[in-house]
């Protein structure tokens, strides 16, 4: 006869789960695991619509892919063309101009109206929301403002300044080149201005009052306290909101394609815009493909310098920099 197996007891049972039952518990009760539980939705999102399209436009960018034909391995040779290619140059020198001046004058700008707002003042939560309205309007929406604004027939600006006496004829914005450049900078800034702001605001809410009040006390102005205390303990805020800034300003598409289309003579082509220009109007995917992936070294640079430059400095923890 064949043995009937062993009853198992329940106490038995149980005896055995209880190591799985630490195990598992001490995974839930260390805080990197939680971490990289939390981060993997992110991720995943971050993998699909991010690296995804990064490494296929990379790939692209190898190609001599057309729209409607699949491309063949061509090695360097969009880049090289490109190297070689005047427009490609001019776009270079347009997006570094324009992201450089941008960025400069948004800094100023938004660091002066920060302590402005960190100042008591009457129906400060008012201006402060109002501050918001032309990071909050949409890209597309502002461009089209603009484009009003800087009309060659019917321009606010140039009424106003005709009426005052300041002017002649009417002044044809985006009809000179260098003209041109300016008055997408300016687009740029206007609508730059409150991000930049509003985060230099929450970093210098978080700098304790004590110490301006002790700096007063042993006889430091204005400008002394501004250096001493609050450029130190805002540098932090700083790289990382000028880091965002410079590449929200380096890949800007919406506002050019919309008040210029990289005109006129193309002095207002940015890399971004003729990228899209050579790859979808022209069909050209992996010459379009090329120029977009030979951002990301101009794009990586910004984040190093900003990383090493700002957040990494020795005196903000009491030390010299070397």
């Amino acid at each position: 006869m064949q043995a009937r197996p062993a009853a198992v007891v329940p106490g038995a049972r149980a005896r055995q789960a209880a190591p799985a039952r630490r195990a598992l518990s001490r995974w839930l009760d260390d805080r990197n695991v939680l971490g990289l539980a939390f981060l993997l939705p992110g991720a995943l999102i971050l993998l699909v619509f991010l690296t995804y399209p990064l490494a296929l436009g990379t790939w692209l960018g190898f190609t001599d892919a057309k729209i409607g034909r699949a491309g063949h391995w061509i090695g360097l040779d969009n880049f090289e063309f490109i190297w070689n290619d005047s427009l490609t140059r001019l776009a270079l020198f347009n997006t570094l101009f324009y992201t450089i001046v941008a960025s400069v004058i948004k800094f100023a700008l938004g660091l002066w109206l920060a302590i402005l707002l960190n100042e008591h003042l009457p129906f400060k939560a008012f201006f402060r929301a109002i501050i918001l309205l032309p990071f909050i309007v949409p890209t597309a929406l502002s461009a089209i403002a603009f484009w009003w604004i800087y009309d060659p027939q019917f321009s606010i600006i140039s009424w106003a300044l005709q009426r005052m006496g300041l002017i002649h004829q009417y002044i044809d914005f985006l009809g000179n080149p260098w003209m041109a450049r300016f008055s997408v900078i300016a687009a740029n800034i206007w609508r730059g201005i409150p991000f930049v702001a509003i985060c230099l605001l929450a970093g210098l809410q978080t700098i304790s009052p004590s110490l301006y009040e002790a700096a007063a006390l042993d006889g430091a102005n204005g400008w002394q306290q501004f250096r001493r205390i609050t450029l130190p303990l805002l540098t932090p805020i700083i790289a990382v909101v000028m880091t965002f800034s410079v590449l929200f300003t380096f890949t800007d598409f919406q506002l050019i394609y919309v008040l210029t289309r990289g005109g006129p003579l193309n002095a207002t082509h940015l890399m971004a815009t003729l990228s899209f220009q050579r790859a979808i109007p022209g069909g050209n995917l992996g010459e379009g493909a090329a120029i977009a992936t030979a951002m990301v070294p101009f794009l990586l640079a910004a984040i190093l310098i900003s990383y090493f430059g700002l957040q990494r400095r020795a005196w903000q923890q009491g030390g010299t920099d070397r």
